[in-house]
C-alpha cells in the first residue's frame, strides 16, 4: 500500500495527491514524507499539471506529526526532524512555484504538520466538522513546513499569535471567519465539491495563475514601488501567451475563453 497516491487526469491536468495512512488519521512518519516528496517531484515544472489537489484517505486530512517517532529515542529526535524536513521542504517549495493552482480538501483533523501544508495551499475546501489546531504547543515545540511563513500572512500577525499560542481548537466556521480557509461544504458533498472547484481551475489560464501565486508572495516583504515594477514585467510578459490573446478575445466577443494554460 502506498502511503501517499498520486493520480493524474491527462484529460483535466488535475493532479490529486491523497495522504494514505489512514490507520492513524495520516500523522507524519519519515517514510511518509517521503513518500509525499516521491509524489510531487514528478510534477515540478510540468505545464501539463493545471490543478493540484491535496486531500487524506480515512477519516483525517493530517493529523499532524507521528509522535512515536520521536518517543522511541529522545536523543534521535532531532535527526528524526532532519530526514522529515529535507523530504518536506522541496514539497512545500515545489507547490508554492508551480503555476498550478494547489486546492487543499479537508475534513476530520488538521493539526500540526497538516495544518502548516494545508496554510501553504493556494485554496482551502473543508467539510462541516473538520477541526484545526496547531497543536505544537501541545509538544513542546515550535512551528514547522511553513507554519510561521504562511499563518500570519493568511490570518494576520495577531491573529495567528493567538492561534499559535493559545492552541486553540477552530472549527470550520471559525476557520472559514477568519481567513484561514476559502469553504465549508457539507461533509458528503467534500469530494463532489472538490472536483467541481478543481475542473474550475483547472480550465483557467494557468500562466497567469503561476504569475499571481509569486506576486502575491512578494507583496509582504516588497515596497510598493518594487511590487508595481513586478506586475508590470508580469503583465507584459503575459500578453505574448496564448490564454492572454484568447482571454482578451472571449472578453470582447462575449463568449468564454478557452485557455490551454500557455
Amino acid at each position: 500500500m502506498a502511503l501517499v497516491e498520486l493520480e493524474r487526469d491527462a484529460a483535466t491536468g488535475i493532479a490529486t495527491i491523497s495522504f494514505n495512512r489512514p490507520e492513524v488519521l495520516n500523522a507524519l512518519d519519515v517514510p511518509t514524507t517521503r513518500a509525499l516528496h516521491d509524489a510531487v517531484l514528478p510534477l515540478k515544472g510540468d505545464s501539463s499539471v493545471r490543478c493540484i489537489i491535496l486531500r487524506g484517505n480515512g477519516r483525517a486530512f493530517v493529523a499532524g506529526g507521528d509522535l512515536t517517532g520521536f518517543a522511541a529515542d529522545f536523543d534521535a529526535a532531532a535527526t528524526v526532524v532532519d530526514d522529515m524536513l529535507d523530504a518536506l521542504h522541496p514539497v512545500i517549495e515545489i507547490l508554492a512555484a508551480h503555476n498550478a493552482p494547489v486546492l487543499a480538501s479537508v475534513h476530520g483533523a488538521v493539526a500540526g504538520a497538516g495544518l502548516s501544508l494545508m496554510a501553504g495551499c493556494d485554496l482551502v475546501i473543508a467539510a462541516e466538522g473538520t477541526r484545526f489546531m496547531i497543536a505544537y504547543d501541545r509538544i513542546g515545540a515550535a512551528p514547522d513546513c511553513g507554519g510561521t511563513y504562511y499563518l500570519p500572512r493568511r490570518l494576520g500577525l495577531r491573529r495567528a499569535a493567538e492561534f499559535m499560542l493559545l492552541g486553540e481548537t477552530w472549527d470550520a466556521a471559525t476557520a472559514e471567519r477568519h481567513g484561514l480557509i476559502n469553504r465549508v461544504v457539507p461533509a458528503e458533498a467534500l469530494a463532489a465539491e472538490t472536483a467541481l472547484l478543481a475542473r474550475r481551475l483547472a480550465s483557467g489560464p494557468t500562466l497567469a495563475y503561476g504569475r499571481y501565486k509569486r506576486l502575491a508572495a512578494s507583496a509582504h516583504t516588497l515596497p510598493l514601488d518594487e511590487q508595481l515594477e513586478l506586475e508590470r514585467k508580469a503583465f507584459k510578459a503575459g500578453t505574448s501567451s496564448h490564454d492572454f490573446r484568447a482571454g482578451v478575445t472571449a472578453f470582447l466577443d462575449k463568449t468564454k475563453a478557452d485557455y490551454h494554460g500557455r
